[in-house]
């Protein structure tokens, strides 16, 4: 039987790394289906029945990076290794050493890419020195062994990639570029050269890290340990063995260990860490609460309702994870160009360096000199990085903020947006109506209107029913049976000894119940939404009903309008409430729609562009999912991570043109790594085959646009798309 094994890679430090790892895992017997996430060091296959974990462990190992099954360390495949090896030798997409866990926070010169700048730095130094105080013939031979040490461990990469069939990575094309250099006499610049590139790598490392600590702080955002409390006493406990059902104390200043529910005590508790709501809120029993939120004001005693691997934070992480695997077109591009591109530049440099001596009568050290030049501009490493570095960073400043997606296709889509659709009920308003208006019939007192309609309506879970049921609190109602709901027309029951019926006026007017047309058309042109109650044939009177819109939700509608896209209200109210409702928010609408008739609606719009569907991500999911961009609101967070392509944790409308706003930055960042990457390519590959530019420019310009894309890819992490509007 098939299965899916998942473990942490350490050492990759650019996109051409996983891409290796992804390649050279492909061609193991067993395995189908690999896939592996830079940023979140996560690799992933499916293994059949001939499939062997341990071939995979040992093929990442041959390519010089630590593996461990997911969860535990995986610094200690790393050790695993010889630790002179560890610290010396380069590894594979970038000639990258590795990238330990246990390398991380400590000083660049601490870490083993560290290690390998100073040794190939203290060569290169020495062998000038050797120059300055002999002779120059001498001065050569020191130039050539430190360039021969400084490249061992990047031709060992080189070695061991081409045994799996890759021969065109960075080490190999490093490796023929310093023996080539040694070769035409050029010992000096091969070991500067030598010794950028291991600068290089540092940089791209340290880099590499910042874009990976997002993740790791909403990872330790949850604390380690939580006050149990069993039979009256508190005893400390690890976080992650906290069950189901279990109640734990959080002291004021304490973060809370698990998703749960108050169950005593009354505090203010700041959601920031996991939502971004920056105003503690005030919580009480029966409310529920996050794990990482802080405990502002009293202690609490909360009860345990998710398990510590499906907490909130843990979802984020995980979607965050996951959401690398959910590509890009613009990168699944990239990848296809990448496969080609090296092998094209590895081709033009082998007619640079025969075609002018052979045909021209050109010098052969000096064109050799330029061919080599051209194979270390070949690696493709910061135009591959440029998309996933821009949409890791996006993915991580939105989950600091609770807006989340569900990787580069959806920030794709939702950058690209025409027309955003909102359900109304939960989405645009509360979803919690309040009784306005009882307007009996003649001869029908209030009390008898509201207590036949709540007897009708007992048991019920519809907002509506649940407003009925709130206004007729304290009365006395009659017995009931037989109860049901007709769909899209209201409830019927027995009520005493005959039928009744809570209905829409219209199904009320076909069935003799309605009394006052006039008047149902009045209050619903206010914007509520009315029920006629009757019995057979006698109406009792009507009931209307109001569901208060958001506060944030014109202030949402309009930063839509300013980004230049439509708005559209979808609503299963009848007409007139419809319009009198998107009328007040200055907002297009559909009324009197079922479920099916939403799913029309969405692929009409989407006919006409983008189209991005908010809803509560339960009633609205085969709208969500037929929409480009589907959107869960609010605290359904559950249904939310699983249905939709997006969330917002904080039920803000705001956030909606925050998500597009984040969404339409990164992609413009995105767009400026393609051009920061394709453009010094482009420049050094003219510069290179002119003479103007020689080696150690190349490997710079190599090196230095994977860092600089990168470091323009972190600009995102600081980014609040919320803020970004307040500041216009």
């Amino acid at each position: 039987m098939d299965r899916r094994q998942e473990w942490t890679v350490t050492g990759m430090d650019c996109a051409s790394c996983s891409l290796k790892v992804t390649r050279a895992v492909e061609r193991l017997p067993g395995i189908s289906q690999v896939s592996v996430a830079l940023m979140s060091e996560k690799l992933s296959v499916t293994l059949t029945q001939d499939g062997r974990p341990e071939d995979v462990e040992g093929t990442v190992r041959s390519l010089g990076y630590g593996i461990a099954a997911r969860g535990e360390d995986a610094g200690q495949a790393a050790h695993d290794h010889d630790h002179d090896d560890h610290a010396g030798h380069d590894h594979s997409g970038h000639g990258h050493s590795h990238d330990d866990p246990a390398d991380r926070g400590k000083s660049w010169y601490r870490t083993g890419k560290g290690r390998l700048v100073i040794l190939t730095g203290a060569l290169l130094a020495l062998a000038w020195l050797v120059e300055l105080t002999t002779s120059a013939a001498i001065g050569y031979w020191a130039f050539v062994a430190a360039c021969l040490i400084g490249v061992a461990p990047v031709a060992r990469r080189a070695w061991a990639a081409l045994r799996m069939g890759q021969p065109f990575t960075i080490e190999s094309l490093m490796t023929i570029a310093a023996t080539g250099a040694l070769v035409i006499g050029a010992a000096e610049e091969a070991a500067l050269v030598v010794f950028l590139f291991a600068v290089g790598e540092v940089l791209e490392g340290v880099a590499a890290g910042r874009a990976r600590e997002g993740i790791r702080a909403l990872a330790a955002l949850v604390p380690k340990t939580a006050l149990l409390e069993t039979g009256g006493t508190t005893r400390e406990v690890p976080a992650e063995s906290l069950r189901i059902g279990q109640t734990v104390l959080v002291r004021p200043g304490d973060r809370i260990p698990a998703d749960g529910e108050i169950v005593e005590g009354v505090s203010g508790v700041d959601e920031s860490p996991v939502t971004g709501e920056s105003i503690p809120r005030s919580r009480g029993p029966g409310e529920a609460v996050f794990a990482g939120s802080i405990n502002t004001e009293a202690a609490l005693r909360v009860a345990v309702t998710k398990a510590a691997a499906d907490n909130t934070i843990s979802r984020i992480i995980r979607l965050v994870e996951e959401a690398e695997e959910a590509r890009a077109p613009t990168e699944r591009f990239i990848d296809r160009f990448s496969r080609w591109y090296m092998p094209a530049i590895v081709a033009l440099a082998a007619l640079v360096v025969l075609i002018p001596p052979l045909f021209a009568g050109g010098d052969w050290g000096t064109w050799i000199y330029r061919g080599l030049a051209l194979l270390l501009i070949g690696c493709p490493c910061a135009l591959v990085i440029s998309v996933p570095a821009s949409i890791a960073s996006a993915l991580s400043a939105g989950a600091k903020r609770g807006l989340l997606m569900k990787g580069g296709a959806v920030i794709e889509a939702a950058a690209g947006l025409r027309h955003v659709a909102f359900d109304k009920t939960g989405t645009l308003t509360h979803g919690r109506p309040v009784v306005t208006d009882l307007r009996p019939a003649a001869g029908v007192t209030e009390a008898e209107l509201l207590t036949v309609a709540a007897a009708v309506e007992t048991g019920s879970s519809h907002p509506l029913a649940l407003a009925i049921l709130k206004r007729a609190e304290g009365m006395a109602l009659p017995p009931t049976r037989d109860s049901r709901a007709l769909a899209g027309k209201g409830v019927q029951a027995v009520v005493g000894d005959a039928l009744a019926f809570v209905a829409s006026p219209r199904h009320a007017s076909g069935l003799g119940g309605l009394s006052d047309p006039g008047m149902a058309a009045m209050l619903e042109a206010e914007g509520k939404t009315v029920v006629a109650v009757f019995r057979e044939a006698r109406p009792l009177g009507l009931i209307a009903m109001r569901d208060e819109p958001r506060e944030d939700v014109r202030d949402a509608i309009r930063q839509l309008g300013d980004m230049g896209l439509q708005t559209t209200m979808l609503t299963g109210d009848n007409a007139r409430t419809a319009a009198a409702i998107a009328g007040d928010l200055g907002i297009g609408h559909r009324a009197e729609m079922l479920p099916e008739d939403k799913l029309v609606a969405i692929r009409e719009m989407q006919a006409l562009g983008g189209v991005m569907m908010i809803g509560d991500g339960i009633n609205d999911a085969p709208a969500l999912k037929q929409a480009g961009v589907g959107v869960a609101m609010g605290s359904g967070t559950d249904v939310a991570l699983e249905t939709a392509d997006a969330a917002i944790l904080r039920d803000r409308l705001t956030d909606v043109p925050a998500l597009i706003r984040l969404a339409r930055t990164a992609m413009g960042n995105i767009r400026q790594n393609m051009a920061i990457a394709l453009g010094l390519k482009a420049v050094f590959l003219v510069t290179s085959v002119l003479g103007i530019t020689g080696l150690w420019i190349a490997i710079l310009a190599d090196t230095g646009a994977t860092v600089l894309v990168t470091l323009n890819a972190l600009r995102l992490l600081g980014y609040d798309p919320v803020a970004a509007h307040g500041a216009k």
